[in-house]
């Protein structure tokens, strides 16, 4: 088979587990303030989307996971400058689409997959050295306060490569994307520094997390410097500096850490190659834990509401804040309720997306589980959320 029919192979298969899964999903409190009340690209994104194909979760979600899909593709691309094996790129494709934080990424409406798929985009741009890369570079500024770090980082490899234009336009961009967004020092300073390498392990992974910092401290010995390797170690050396005293938004920085992909990959086949067959184990088992983690981390995500069975309270589940509002909201207008009125904000605003209104008729309340209750949500049998209904008389 050729290199190009599985790659659209493995576009085709992801694409329909998203989907399918973009279906069991929700619309969270941070994903229904980007489609109500933000007013950056996403916003105009996903807004667009659902005007355009109707008020239903594949509409919100579509756009992130067909970005997604483009982002595979520009990997593949861009990896030939790192492996030149069709297969060895294949490998990076697949474990790209299995990483947790990519799958999170291509579900959940944020700028996370924007970022991811912009900086893979420009990474091309800048491989084929086409001319609109200084036209392409100021298009981050529309998305968010990401692009500061973009900018910093660049500004240090054309300062380090003695490209004075290319230094002088990042230079300026840096300016202005610290005039639009400025930066928030939140306060009195904290260490964060463990809470943010659990944080890049979870979206990486453990094993592929590590190979990622050990390359990059195994570039800059050797001195290979690569313009990933500026872009995503710069970005990743500023996040852990920055975490030592303040709370940082991973969303910005670990993006960015996805443009050393091909580098890894080019790092650990020729590590793997450059050995004879008796002593490869070491990597063979490498890969192995690596791929079961992916997989194991993947079929998490993937069955999720399968992790209620187990789970004595539902709000530990990972995803739960991604779950419960669509059913309710269903079975509300089964019971010719379209209107409620509930203290608690999000909620109200989540349950606003699947048409249920705000008034001052009906009054929506949480219930304990152990109790009866006018609504209950079930997943697979097991209880997992209770609200009760009462009517507001005012005289």
């Amino acid at each position: 088979m050729s290199p190009r029919i599985t790659l659209l192979l493995m576009l085709g298969v992801d694409a329909f587990i998203l989907f399918f899964e973009a279906s069991t999903l929700s619309i969270s409190a941070h994903e229904a303030y980007i489609f109500f009340d933000a007013q950056n690209f996403v916003h105009y994104l996903v807004n667009a989307s659902v005007n355009l194909f109707g008020h239903n979760d594949f509409a919100l979600r579509s756009p992130m996971i067909i970005l997604h899909l483009f982002s595979a593709v520009l990997l593949y691309l861009n990896s030939r400058s790192y492996l030149k094996r069709d297969t060895d790129r294949l490998w990076l494709v697949l474990v790209f689409m299995l990483l947790p934080g990519v799958v999170s990424s291509a579900l959940m409406v944020d700028s996370a997959g924007i970022m991811i798929f912009y900086l893979f985009f420009l990474h091309y741009l800048y491989q084929q050295r086409s001319q609109l890369v200084p036209f392409v570079l100021p298009l981050f500024l529309l998305l968010d306060s990401g692009s500061l770090f973009l900018y910093f980082a660049l500004f240090i490899y054309a300062l380090h490569r003695s490209n004075r234009y290319f230094m002088i336009e990042n230079g300026i961009l840096f300016i202005v994307a610290f005039i639009l967004y400025g930066f928030d020092t939140m306060g009195r300073p904290s260490g964060h520094f463990l809470d943010v390498l659990g944080l890049y392990a979870t979206i990486f992974s453990p094993i592929v997390f590590l190979f990622m910092v050990y390359v990059i401290y195994r570039k800059i010995v050797v001195k290979e410097y690569d313009i990933t390797l500026y872009v995503g170690g710069i970005v990743f050396l500023l996040s852990l500096l920055l975490s030592f005293r303040q709370v940082i938004h991973i969303e910005h920085f670990a993006p960015y850490m996805m443009l050393l992909l091909p580098l890894v990959a080019q790092t650990f086949f020729n590590s793997y190659r450059v050995r004879l067959r008796p002593f490869r184990k070491r990597y063979r088992w490498l890969l192995g834990i690596g791929f079961s983690m992916l997989a194991l981390h993947f079929l998490l995500l993937l069955f999720n509401k399968g992790l209620y069975l187990y789970l004595d309270e539902p709000q530990r589940n990972f995803v739960y804040r991604m779950h419960i509002v669509k059913e309710l909201a269903v079975s509300l207008k089964d019971q010719n309720v379209n209107c409620v009125y509930t203290a608690n904000g999000k909620l109200q605003n989540r349950l606003k997306f699947y048409g249920i209104a705000k008034c001052e008729e009906n009054l929506l309340e949480s219930s304990d589980l152990s109790t009866k209750s006018d609504v209950t949500i079930r997943y697979m049998g097991q209880k997992v959320a209770a609200f009760n209904v009462t009517k507001v008389h005012n005289y």
